[in-house]
C-alpha cells in the first residue's frame, strides 16, 4: 500500500468511492453523506446516482484515511470502497 492508496489527500483530485447504497435509497444517501461529513478534515461530498454503482467523490482539506472513511459509512449499514487512484 501506498500514501496515495491509504489516504485522501487534500485538493482538488479528491477520492471516488463506490456505495452498494442504490439511487432508490436517497435517505440512506443522505444519510451516508452526513456521516463521511462528520470526520475531521472532509470539506465537500458528493453523490453520483447516475453512475452504476453509486459513486461517492470525497475531497478534502486535510489528509483523511480510506479506512476512516470506509468505517463511517459502514455505520449505515452499506459499504464504500475506494475506485483508485486519480489520473496524473
Amino acid at each position: 500500500m501506498s500514501l496515495l492508496s491509504e489516504n485522501v489527500i487534500p485538493g482538488h483530485h479528491g477520492k471516488i468511492f463506490e456505495t452498494d447504497a442504490t439511487k432508490d435509497d436517497s435517505d440512506k444517501l443522505e444519510t451516508i453523506k452526513k456521516f463521511i461529513l462528520k470526520i475531521p478534515g472532509v470539506k465537500k461530498v458528493f453523490i453520483d446516482t447516475q453512475k452504476f454503482p453509486v459513486q461517492i467523490a470525497v475531497y478534502t482539506s486535510a489528509m483523511v484515511k480510506v479506512d476512516d472513511i470506509e468505517n463511517a459509512v459502514k455505520k449505515t449499514g452499506h459499504h464504500a470502497i475506494p475506485k483508485g487512484l486519480f489520473k496524473l
